[in-house]
């Protein structure tokens, strides 16, 4: 069970806002979708799927895109047309590789459309949450 091969095969990327306009709250949405899933032998099943980037009313990235998945391809073929769900130890892996290559592709594509890059920004501590540390009173050499 893992990914032989991976494919994009469009990207879509559209503004919808003015370049430069302020948006106040800006939010940023991911979403993942298996779309369809095909065996295509006995030990492989082709996966297709797509990876949306939403900046609620100021414009979207799309890309689409394909796994080649080796493991039981008809049991992963036939569960999917079913229930149009696929196991999490599958998943996951699958959804690790789209994130992976998806998301670098949706960077590039949102700085050449001015908006903000599709990751979360890193958490800044405030001065005023930092604990003070306590003061060390066994003494120490100190260096200059």
């Amino acid at each position: 069970m893992t990914i032989k091969s991976f494919e994009l095969i469009s990207i879509d990327a559209k503004r919808y806002s003015k370049l430069g306009e302020r948006i106040p709250h800006l939010r940023v949405d991911h979403n993942t979708t298996v779309t369809s899933i095909t065996a295509i032998s006995e030990k492989e099943a082709q996966v297709d799927f797509r990876f949306t980037v939403s900046y609620v009313s100021v414009g979207v990235i799309k890309i689409e895109g394909r796994i080649v998945w080796e493991g039981e391809s008809k049991t992963l073929a036939s569960g999917w047309s079913q229930t149009s769900a696929l196991p999490n130890e599958i998943f996951n892996p699958m959804l690790s590789a789209i994130f992976a290559n998806c998301m670098p592709a949706a960077v590039v594509c949102a700085r050449d459309l001015g908006l903000p890059p599709p990751i979360p920004p890193p958490q800044i501590q405030q001065a005023a949450q930092l604990k003070p540390k306590a003061k060390d009173t066994r003494g120490s050499m100190e260096v200059a």
